[in-house]
C-alpha cells in the first residue's frame, strides 16, 4: 500500500507531466488565462486520463496480448481517448452548458493532448498491474490539474499588475512557468527509489 502512496505523490510533485516531462504544454499555456477554464480543463483531463488508463490496461491484457496484437496499442489508445473525450463532452454539455461553452475548442483538443496518450504508454512500458495503472493515471492527471490551476492563478494575478511592455503576455508566462518548475524541483529529494 505504501508503494501506491509513493507513486501517487511522485506523479503529482516530482514526475509531473507538465513540469518534468513537458507534456500537455498546449492546454497549459492556452487555457490558463482564466482560472475557471483551467479548473474545468483540469477536471476534464482527470476524467479522460483516468478512464483511458483503466480502459487501456483492460484492452492490453484482455484483447491485444491474447490476440498477439500489441503493435496496434497506440491506435487503440487514441481510439479510447477519442471515445472518452466524446463521452465527457456529452456529459459536460448536459450538466453545464456554460462550462461547455467556456471550454470551447479546448475540450475536444484533449484528444490531441500528448499527456493523455503518454500515461497509458508509460504504464505499458512499466508493465504495471491494474491498481498501479489506475494510481498512475489518477495521480498524473491530478498533478496536471494542480500545476495548471497554480499557473492560472499566478497568471491571473500577474495580469493585474503593471509590467513592462516587453514582458507582457507570453514572456511573463514562460518566466512564471519556469519559476513554478524550479519550485517543484525542490520536491526531488522527497522520494528515493
Amino acid at each position: 500500500m505504501k508503494e501506491y502512496f509513493w507513486i501517487f505523490i511522485s506523479n503529482i510533485l516530482i514526475d509531473n507531466l507538465i513540469l518534468s516531462k513537458f507534456l500537455g504544454m498546449c492546454p497549459f499555456m492556452g487555457v490558463s488565462q482564466k482560472i475557471e477554464n483551467s479548473i474545468g480543463i483540469g477536471y476534464a483531463t482527470i476524467f479522460v486520463i483516468t478512464l483511458t488508463s483503466v480502459l487501456s490496461w483492460i484492452t492490453n491484457f484482455f484483447i491485444l496480448k491474447p490476440c498477439n496484437l500489441m503493435y496496434l496499442n497506440t491506435m487503440f489508445y487514441i481510439l479510447l481517448i477519442a471515445v472518452s473525450v466524446q463521452l465527457l463532452e456529452i456529459i459536460i454539455r448536459s450538466i453545464s452548458f456554460k462550462m461547455y461553452n467556456s471550454l470551447g475548442i479546448f475540450l475536444p483538443l484533449i484528444t490531441t493532448n500528448c499527456a493523455v496518450l503518454a500515461v497509458p504508454l508509460v504504464s505499458l512500458k512499466l508493465n504495471s498491474s491494474f491498481l498501479e495503472n489506475f494510481v498512475q493515471g489518477i495521480s498524473s492527471s491530478i498533478g496536471f490539474f494542480v500545476v495548471i490551476t497554480i499557473f492560472s492563478s499566478l497568471r491571473n494575478r500577474i495580469s493585474r499588475i503593471n509590467t513592462s511592455y516587453a514582458f507582457k503576455g507570453v514572456p511573463v508566462s514562460l518566466v512564471t512557468a519556469a519559476i513554478i518548475s524550479i519550485a517543484f524541483m525542490g520536491f526531488n529529494g522527497l522520494i528515493k527509489f
